[in-house]
């Protein structure tokens, strides 16, 4: 999800969309994304709307936040109309399994109550390795979730400290088993290449960690040194190097690999899976431009071409909700051009690629002088898409930037 809010209009108080917008809601896939904003600490590179207990005080809490989370969905099943059922569920942060078992399974009960969910439903949770245990994975797993994402980030203590990880470095591997062993055929790890000091000896003990955990869905992310952050003021004093566009390039390149010699392909330039089944469909509707209603504090949603942003704060949002008032800051209606650029952005970083002919003219020239360069696969252009080859992947912004 989008972190940074863009310029946009106000929304409407009562959370009403457009009648365009609601045309044809149902015919394409529909998620909801539920963000918790708690963390137990906060991490240094992170810039994600979160907030520990001592930064909300008494302002905040699970409970106020639930309770909002409730009168939320609510609402969007109203404005809405007739919901479709939900398809795919992401609960993420933040640090949902601060939660506990009880409090995600309420969250699942809030959905369902105001939803439904489709049959074969995939519903997902992020969780901090050291919040978790067998006990909390079968719970969770009794409750309806079907897949768990698991942030290890690195398998290096000293990687982990540049990044204020507090979890010890084996724990994401015991975390990922115990999800399997609780029966959870899909399990995630998410890891973070290019913090300083990770030398190339570093990503390959975290691959083969990642290796002897058996989880079928790998994300892999660059460092971004984000304005505003812990380690943006320690780069900025020189504490610590900026992360190298050269050095992030070679350690993809090892991922990859890895990654394929693990079984896993990629689907998305930063995601691999096992099989399309093990893919995450909820993602998927981020890169396809279908629609997702997202329910939180600073939560982003897109419905049928409008995008919508909710008030950071988790007091502000649960207070809107209790007058009975959307907690919707602030929202756009995408033209037709801003449509196809997104659509250009999200798509093309997928395995299956962009059609050639959502592209004009000019477009269809550059993405010809691309696969000439050796960033799109010929073949797949003579077919009539846009397929980044394995060079395209690491310069994929490059590509996007020509294409649009």
């Amino acid at each position: 999800m989008p972190s940074a809010l863009p310029i946009g209009d106000p929304a409407p108080s009562d959370g009403s969309l457009p009648a365009p917008a609601l045309a044809g809601l149902g015919d394409r896939p529909f998620g909801i994304y539920v963000h918790v904003p708690f963390c137990a600490t906060r991490c240094g590179y992170c810039d994600f709307n979160t907030y520990t207990a001592g930064e909300l005080g008494t302002s905040a809490s699970p409970a106020s936040w639930l309770e909002g989370l409730r009168r939320e969905l609510d609402l969007a099943a109203s404005v809405l109309g007739a919901p479709p059922a939900v398809d795919t569920v992401f609960v993420g942060g933040g640090t949902p399994s601060l939660l506990g078992a009880t409090g995600l399974g309420e969250v699942l009960d809030a959905v369902r109550s105001s939803f439904g969910l489709a049959p074969e439903a995939e519903v997902t949770t992020e969780s901090n390795p050291e919040s978790t245990s067998p006990e909390f994975f079968s719970a969770i797993r009794d409750a309806g979730y079907t897949r768990v994402s698991l942030g290890m980030q690195s398998a290096a203590r000293h990687v982990l400290a540049v990044l204020d990880r507090v979890h010890t470095p084996g724990r994401p591997v015991a975390a990922a088993q115990e999800a399997r062993a609780a029966g959870f055929e899909h399990v995630n790890l998410d890891l973070i290449y290019g913090t300083p000091g990770e030398t190339i000896a570093d990503l390959q003990s975290s691959l083969d960690a990642v290796h002897s955990a058996g989880v079928d869905h790998v994300s892999a992310y660059a460092l971004i040194v984000e304005e505003g952050t812990a380690l943006a003021r320690r780069v900025r004093r020189g504490e610590l190097p900026m992360p190298d566009d050269d050095v992030l390039a070679d350690k993809y390149e090892l991922i990859d690999a890895a990654m394929t010699a693990q079984g896993l392909r990629w689907y998305e330039v930063s995601n691999w899976a096992a099989s399309a089944e093990a893919a995450c469909r909820h993602n998927l509707l981020y890169w396809q431009g279908a629609d997702w209603w997202g329910a939180g504090p600073g939560a982003h949603s897109h419905v049928g071409g409008v995008r919508w942003w909710n008030v950071k704060h988790p007091a502000k949002y649960a207070e809107l909700l209790a007058t009975g008032a959307s907690p919707a800051a602030g929202r756009e209606v995408l033209t037709e051009d801003d449509r196809r650029v997104e659509r250009v952005l999200l798509e093309l970083r997928l395995a299956t690629g962009l059609p050639l002919d959502v592209l004009d003219a000019g477009a269809q020239a550059e993405a010809k002088t691309a696969a000439a360069d050796g960033l799109l696969d010929q073949t797949a252009l003579d077919q009539g898409r846009c397929v980044l080859t394995d060079r395209g992947r690491l310069l994929a912004d490059a590509v996007v930037r020509r294409l649009t």
